[in-house]
């Protein structure tokens, strides 16, 4: 039997997760192999949108296990910043999905006591080079 990404529930269109690559990680720094310098190392940037519009989690901190995870998440595409633009709103995140053209959200998980961060997923949004296309004639 072919697998199939439309049959996957719960996923998005295009969606990728990184959770794999998360747990090997934590591995590595649980068996000494990283150092706490080496995972802790959110930009500062990253930190203050997570203390002020951040998403916060019921899930600790898989290096510090003080602090709960913070959602942060970026919007990257046609006529937006080269450093994307952090999403601050549900309501923003869901404009992306009606615009034209295609767009890509990055979900990162920080942690914003220690310094934590890891890609946690990426997606697509808006409506790709069809509608472009369609808005232009």
């Amino acid at each position: 039997m072919p697998f199939r990404p439309d049959e996957m529930r719960g996923a998005r269109s295009g969606e990728i997760d990184y959770r794999l690559a998360r747990r090997h990680l934590i591995a590595e720094h649980r068996r000494g192999r990283l150092a706490r310098t080496d995972v802790c190392d959110a930009h500062p940037e990253l930190l203050r949108a997570a203390r002020e519009v951040g998403d916060v989690t019921g899930t600790d901190c898989p290096i510090c296990e003080e602090h709960k995870l913070v959602l942060v998440s970026y919007v990257f595409g046609p006529r937006l910043p080269a450093h994307g633009r952090c999403i601050t709103k549900r309501s923003e995140l869901a404009a992306f999905h009606r615009r034209a053209g295609t767009y890509t959200c990055y979900m990162v998980e920080v942690c914003p006591g220690c310094g934590w961060n890891h890609l946690a997923r990426t997606w697509a949004l808006g409506r790709g080079d069809a509608a472009r296309r369609t808005a232009a004639r």
